[in-house]
C-alpha cells in the first residue's frame, strides 16, 4: 500500500512563505500524476497544483506565480513552494498520487496564514 507523508505546514504571516513536503513510500517516477489539493472551512477541495510523471505542471489560477510544484525522485518527494502567502490560502494541504485506476492522499497539513 502507497503512503505518502505531508510535512511541513504551519503559521505564517501574510507575504511569508513555506516549503511543504510529501515523501511517498515508493519511487515518485511510478505514478502518473501528483498534485496538491486543499481544502479551508467550508470549501470544496481544490487542486492547487500538479505534475505529470513527463514533468508537465499545473497551477490553479489562485496560485499562479507564487506557488512552485517540484519533485526529487532521489528522496520519492514531493514539494510545494508556497511564497507570498495570503490569508485566503489558508487550508489543510493534502498531497495526492494516481497509479492507474489507485488514487492515494497523504493525511495533510494544515497551513494557516494570519497576522
Amino acid at each position: 500500500q502507497v503512503q505518502l507523508v505531508e510535512s511541513g505546514g504551519g503559521l505564517v504571516q501574510p507575504g511569508g512563505s513555506l516549503r511543504l513536503s510529501c515523501a511517498a513510500s515508493e519511487s515518485i517516477l511510478n505514478f502518473d500524476l501528483m498534485d496538491w489539493y486543499r481544502q479551508a472551512p467550508g470549501n470544496e477541495r481544490e487542486v492547487v497544483a500538479a505534475i505529470s510523471k513527463g514533468g508537465w505542471t499545473h497551477y490553479a489560477d489562485a496560485v499562479k506565480g507564487r506557488f512552485i510544484i517540484s519533485r526529487d525522485s532521489t528522496k520519492n518527494s514531493l514539494y510545494l513552494q508556497m511564497n507570498n502567502l495570503k490569508p485566503p490560502d489558508t487550508a489543510v494541504y493534502t498531497c495526492h498520487a494516481t497509479l492507474g485506476i489507485d488514487n492515494y492522499w497523504g493525511q495533510g497539513t494544515q497551513v494557516t496564514v494570519s497576522s
